[in-house]
Order: structure tokens, then sequence, then C-alpha cells
């Protein structure tokens, strides 16, 4: 096992702007950290530096304490899962499996042993006569992952390795990979664009963005208290609704385009008094709204149903006021018995947040005695 160190990295393709610039980052010994983004934000490319299949154009780059900026991939003692499998077709699957350390001049026995129990760690033991043309996606994927077990490296790195298979097969694969690190307690990177595969398999999520970090931290604490606007809008499915308001005279909350007008929440208070006229964008989740509350009388408004999506165990309502589109979700809708398209909403105000409109950041609430 080891801890993976990134500093003041800066890697860039062209002369346009960086793909990363000063990224600074740590994983820590026997850590899942996930990096997750949209395209072109610089997750992949930090995944390939610390591989060392990419070269930074400056910092440094440390695993176990040993700086590796000019050591070559074989020596980083990493093995990587890859997107596409990248299994050889004319070889079984013992073979596949095999293959690393055949190049790296390992016993027979050692071998056979250690194919051997990474087969039994992935159930894939009676696969092992088998071409790859003969396997799943599923067990193509758990073929790969049995290439890098074999290895016992210090570090495992993933890059994307779910994204070709169907939705039942992620699911299924995104279980076996958490399970896989609990059994071995190895240090993983793994990276991914869905904010779902991040909030399940992390022990800390680092979000990115355009090459720079926007927070890391665990992933619930991401979803509770993201840093900023882009981290609440990407985490989270279906995404947080956003009403950009102001504070009004009477310290209320006021959206000019949508007409809602809602108190300052308790917490808030304090810190957003008699700032009259700033602007400030309401975050709410789709479950911090509700179609009916009996405590929530100050925190409601009306919005125009425009489309309904029953789940069966809830109900994604989508909605809109004024130009404004927000969603719903509910456990107390019921789609056959209602026909209403004006529909009063309550907010809780526990699952407000709210951010400055100008830097994006999170206004941090007054914490409770």
């Amino acid at each position: 096992m080891a801890h993976i160190e990134l500093k003041k990295i800066t890697k860039g393709f062209d002369s346009n702007k960086p793909v990363l610039e000063n990224l600074n980052l740590t994983v820590n010994d026997g850590e899942f950290l996930v990096l997750v983004g949209p395209s072109g934000c610089g997750k992949s490319t930090t995944l390939r530096l610390i591989a060392g299949l990419e070269t930074a154009g400056s910092g440094d780059i440390f695993i176990a304490g040993k700086l590796v900026n000019n050591i070559p991939p074989k020596d980083r003692d990493i093995s990587m899962v890859f997107q596409n499998y990248a299994l050889y077709p004319h070889m079984n699957v013992y073979d596949n499996m095999a293959f690393g350390l055949k190049l790296r001049k390992y016993p027979k026995d050692k071998i056979r042993a250690r194919v051997n129990e990474a087969a039994d760690i992935l159930e894939i033991g009676d696969l092992l006569d088998r071409k790859p043309k003969q396997l799943s996606g599923g067990q193509r994927q758990r073929v790969a992952l049995g290439r890098a077990i074999v290895r016992k490296p210090q570090v495992f790195l993933f890059d994307e390795p779910l994204s070709n298979l169907d939705a039942k097969l992620r699911v299924q694969m995104r279980a076996e990979i958490k399970k896989l690190h609990k059994q071995l307690k190895t240090t993983m990177v793994y990276v991914t664009h869905d904010q779902v595969e991040a909030m399940t398999m992390g022990s800390r999520i680092a979000v990115m963005k355009d090459g720079i970090i926007h927070q890391l931290n665990t992933p619930l604490n991401i979803y509770n208290e993201p840093a900023d606007l882009f981290v609440a809008s990407f985490i989270g499915s279906p995404a947080m609704n956003f009403i950009t308001t102001k504070i009004t005279n009477d310290n209320m909350l006021y959206s000019d385009d949508t007409k809602i007008k809602l108190p300052i929440p308790q917490k808030y208070q304090s810190l957003l008094n008699n700032q009259i006229d700033k602007e400030i964008v309401l975050g709410i989740r789709p479950d911090g709204l509700a179609i009916r509350s009996e405590s929530q009388k100050d925190y409601k408004f009306t919005a125009n149903l425009e489309l309904v999506e029953p789940l069966g165990n809830e109900t994604i309502l989508y909605l809109s006021k004024g130009s404004q589109s927000l969603t719903c979700i509910s456990k107390q809708y019921d789609p056959q018995g209602s026909t209403k398209n004006l529909i009063e909403l309550y907010v809780n105000p526990d699952n407000i947040h709210m951010f400055d409109n100008s830097s994006t950041k999170r206004i941090e609430p007054k914490k409770q005695p």
C-alpha cells in the first residue's frame, strides 16, 4: 500500500489554457479516491500522470514518499484498469491474467498461485480456459481486474472501467470493485464522469472542473455541504434546483423572475440581515420540496406541473415557475388521483443551501449551538 502526493502539477498539451494548473492532491494510504467531473476537466490526465503515461510540465509526483517524475510506468508498482478491457483475443483468461508476470520472469508455480488466488477473489475460476470472445462484458472486466490484481501493486488506477457495461452490470461491478478494495486494502484512484459511481464507491471524492479541484471530501459531506454552485449542480440526481433571489428591505428573499418570496432561514439570518439587494442563489434539492407539509407554512409557493415520471416508490415532478424549471421528488403524489396543473410546493428550510451569486461560493450557515 502507498500514499500518493501531487504537488503543484501543471500540464498542457498546446499553447492554450493548461489542462491542469497548480494542482495539489493527496491520496491517503489504502484510500479509495474518486476523481469525478465532466469531460475535459482533467481527471483522466491526472490519472495518467500518476501512472507515468503523461509527463507533467511542472510539479512533483510522489508514490509511497518516492519522487517518481522520471520513473517509467513499469517501475512505479502500479496497475491500471482501462475502459476497453485491453485483453489479448488470442489468449485464454489464464494467459491474459498471467501475461504481466511472465514478462517479469516470475516462476510458473508463483504465477499459477497468483492467478488462481485472483480468480477465486473475482469468482472466475471456471473461466480460465475461455477466450475473451466467449465472455460477457462483465466477465471481461473481471479478467481485466484479475490481471491487475495478480501483480499485487502498491496502487490501482481505474480509468472509467464501467463505461462500456449496461446499467445492470455497472451496478454489479460497482459492488465488486468496492468489495475488492475492502479485501485488498490497497490504495485505489478511480476516474469517472458518473456522479452516482463517485457517490457510491469513493472513500473521498475530488470534484473537478477545468483542471481545478473544486471540492475534496467524503461523499456525504459533498452532497450535504457543496463548496460552490458547480459542485452543487454536478453532485445529486436529479440535479439541485437553483433560484436567484435578492434580499428585500423586510429581510425576505425575493425572485424577480419567479415571484417566489421566502423568509431567510434561521441559520442564515444573522449573516444576511440588512444586506438589502444582495443577490443570493437558493439551492434546493428535489427531495427538499414537498407537496404537503404541516410545519412549513411560511415556506411555500405555487408552480405549474409540466411532466410526471412515476418510479414506483417515488414520483419525479417537473415544474415551472416563470422561466424557472424545478424538479421535485415526492412519495406522496398520486399521478392517478390528481389532475391539477397548479401545485403548491413547500420548502424545508433545513434543506436550503445558499450561494453568493458573484463568487458562486457556498455561504456557510451559522452553526447551531
